[in-house]
């Protein structure tokens, strides 16, 4: 090991036991990127130092590694550098950067009789396996944009900046200006003030546009110029690259928020910053509109006043949004009692979310469980408190019928509690107090997905895991890699197998699933093996009379027939930790413009994914039915079905009808992300497209065949994956477990 590094490191900058990777400088030199940080130093890792800086690509999921040199080392710290491709940087939108480091892990050799590893003290570990350890690079840099850097080949500039959290990102934009907040002041009199910084990277192909200033606020409202000074910040050209041609330039900006509050409702007025073709008189496509973002190593701004009016008192608010930073002018009436009212639930909010309350709740979770058993009651939990549907719904609805001595209570998300109390369905809120106690004193637990692994199973719980379909993609210890955020392989399965632990009875569909279940889930109690209880009503309400009521009652026309879009969510897609995104590939306005007339389409996208579509353009035709509890009355409802490797089919089947597999990224599904039990490509009970006009061509040959299903490979799959469904699902699975 070397002495301690020489690079001279600005307080606050280096690593510490939080903060693990810390950027040091950026530079671009001659077309590329050098980016030196700093690496705590730990006795774990390999020597010499192996792994690299990885760049992974928020939106598609993308990765990019670059190998790095370790140019000192010290006792506390490396000194690394890698060199950025920014050719390669510029085929995404935004970049998080991360570093990997090989290090070493003990394998243990000993095992107790539970099959646990078990370390006596005389013991000797000499084994060790090589793991890949992640830390997400953070900075202090206030300044970060400044290093902005064009591509002159591509024309695209590449910003690094510092996020919300502290955390290294890049940003690459075309034809867009860089303007920050540094300063932004509401003063009693209700004056504002903003101070900040703009330049424009592309400054030469910008000189005839003209700059100004406007407040924008809600219909019908004209929107404002706001005078501003500029001057040159020449404080800040040593942060700037030397080769850049750009010029940074100060702004000053002052405002009376009091001319807003005469309109009579509570309105929001947004702040931007545009540059306009002065020749044009109406929009240009060089035209730009900037919101006012606050620079991201301030705190946010949240600053109000009250002023009379003749309408009574208002609020004035000067705040930042919490994900964009974006500054904003709030208007609203005031009212002390409900101020008061507010105080009062962000204080409760707030010790509700310290780590003391949690710590103090899951303890209070534990005691309880020792409370004498209630063996009447039935939990229940359908996909993370959100829904009232699937295996736990049919359990519930059967056991309310036939079991009038149960008292039967659902665990609900707070977001989710108005489509219960609106239903008269008994609840308890998830993680309020009440729901403790009937958690931890319950007879029996019924879900259909995992939940929280610091909740404790009491001994008298009897946890029925009814899981919420048949498998087709690889499961928990089945899969090769894990592409989730949040996570990594190894920890996804340990965690997995933790929770399949408590389970004490997991419901199977069919001889299929139970021989991968035990595998992959690690399950070794008794399976349930009597079908999905949630597709009885296939059976039961599969005719013309049920079928118009449900048409009824969700507003879908009587004379036309209905598609049914349900695909499923991709791992590597994603906004964060449980929230999944998901790109429309379906081309709706070819599908009106083919079948509107005839059809209309029902979207039902995955639970996980957290799109809101916007269906305006296909008003009439396409209807958004992702939030709609059962999905059992859109398959009713529907004459055909599009998915593609969500489970839904293994479901759909049982009613016989016609169905396609639009699979526009089978090979990377396939291969990257999951990977399938069965040879999905030839057994599929429908034809595989991957465009839009391939779905318009199989649509018109399931019409040309009268909605009939002549097809040997569909009677197969019919044979081996609903046989054991007919209705009476519910009845078998309540007989053994209850």
């Amino acid at each position: 090991m070397q002495a301690e590094a020489n690079i001279q490191i600005q307080e606050g900058f280096a690593p510490t036991k939080k903060r693990k990777c810390i950027l040091h400088t950026i530079e671009f030199n001659e077309n590329v990127a050098i980016i030196k940080y700093l690496l705590k130093n730990n006795a774990i890792f390999q020597e010499p130092l192996a792994g690299h800086l990885l760049l992974i690509e928020r939106i598609t999921g993308r990765e990019l590694e670059f190998p790095f040199t370790a140019i000192e080392a010290g006792e506390k710290y490396y000194v690394l550098e890698s060199t950025l491709d920014p050719l390669e940087i510029g085929k995404g939108s935004v970049w998080d950067a991360y570093v990997i480091i090989h290090a070493k892990q003990v394998v243990s050799q000993y095992e107790n009789e539970n099959g646990e590893d078990e370390l006596k003290q005389e013991d000797t570990i000499e084994e060790y396996e090589v793991v890949e350890k992640k830390y997400r690079m953070k900075t202090k840099h206030a300044y970060l944009e400044l290093s902005t850097m064009v591509q002159p080949e591509t024309k695209q500039a590449i910003t690094p900046y510092t996020t919300n959290k502290g955390n290294l990102s890049f940003k690459v934009y075309e034809r867009r200006p860089v303007i920050k907040v540094e300063n932004a002041e509401l003063d009693k009199r209700g004056n504002v003030t903003l101070e900040g910084f703009y330049f424009f990277p592309f400054s030469s192909e910008k000189e005839g546009l003209e700059r100004t200033m406007v407040i924008g606020g809600p219909e019908g409202f004209e929107e404002r110029v706001i005078p501003f000074e500029t001057a040159e910040r020449e404080d800040l050209n040593p942060f700037n690259q030397e080769q850049q041609p750009f010029k940074i330039m100060s702004f000053m900006a002052q405002l009376d928020s009091k001319g807003f509050c005469n309109l009579d409702t509570n309105s929001t007025f947004r702040l931007y910053f545009k540059w306009e073709d002065e020749d044009s008189a109406g929009p240009d496509q060089d035209d730009l509109a900037i919101p006012l973002q606050l620079i991201s190593f301030k705190r946010r701004v949240n600053q109000s006043i009250i002023i009379s009016t003749v309408s009574g008192k208002k609020k004035v608010s000067l705040v930042t949004r919490k994900k964009t930073r974006s500054l904003v002018i709030k208007v609203v009436q005031y009212s002390l009692l409900q101020e008061l009212k507010k105080k009062v639930r962000r204080t409760v909010a707030k010790v509700k979310q310290h780590k003391k309350t949690k710590k103090a709740y899951m303890v209070a979770f534990k005691l309880a469980g020792y409370l004498p058993v209630k063996k009447n009651l039935v939990m229940f939990e359908s996909f993370l408190g959100k829904q009232y549907s699937c295996n736990p719904r049919a359990i519930y609805e059967y056991l309310k019928e036939s079991r009038p001595d149960l008292e039967l209570v659902w665990s609900v998300d707070g977001r989710s509690i108005s489509k219960f109390e609106d239903a008269g369905i008994p609840y308890a809120k998830r993680f309020s107090v009440k729901w403790l106690f009937k958690m931890a004193r319950a007879r029996y637990w019924v879900t259909n997905s995992r939940m929280p692994l610091w909740i404790p199973k009491a001994k008298h719980t009897v946890y029925f895991q009814t899981w919420h379909g048949t498998p087709l993609k690889r499961l928990a210890a089945d899969m090769d890699e894990v592409h989730m955020p949040g996570t990594n392989t190894k920890k996804y399965k340990a965690n997995f197998h933790k929770e399949s632990s408590k389970w004490d009875y997991l419901l199977s569909p069919n001889a299929y699933s139970t021989e991968i279940f035990r595998r992959a889930f690690n399950f070794h109690k008794e399976v349930v093996e009597v079908g999905y209880p949630r597709n009885d009503v296939l059976y039961t309400k599969n005719n013309p009379s049920d079928i118009k009521e449900l048409k009824e009652k969700l507003q879908l026309p009587q004379d036309k027939k209905v598609i049914l879009y349900a695909p499923t969510w991709r791992d590597d897609q994603f906004y964060g930790k449980g929230r999944y995104k998901f790109d429309l590939e379906l081309d709706l306005l070819q599908l009106k413009d083919k079948f509107g007339e005839d059809y209309v389409i029902v979207l039902r996208m995955h639970y996980l994914v957290a799109e809101n579509f916007d269906l305006s353009p296909y008003e009439g035709f396409a209807f958004d039915f992702s939030y709609h509890g059962d999905i059992n009355e859109l398959y009713l409802v529907s004459d055909i079905m599009i998915t593609d490797y969500s489970s839904v089919f293994f479901d759909y089947a049982n009613l016989k009808r016609p169905m396609l597999f639009f699979v526009y990224d089978i090979e990377s599904y396939r291969d990257k992300l999951r990977g399938f039990y069965f040879d999905f490509e030839t057994y599929a009970p429908g034809p595989l497209v991957k465009t839009t006009d391939e779905v318009i061509s199989a649509i018109e040959k399931i019409e040309s065949d009268g909605f009939e299903i002549q097809s040997e490979i569909f009677d197969d799959f019919y044979e081996r994956f609903c046989y054991l469904e007919s209705g009476q699902s519910s009845h078998k699975a309540v007989q053994k477990v209850f």
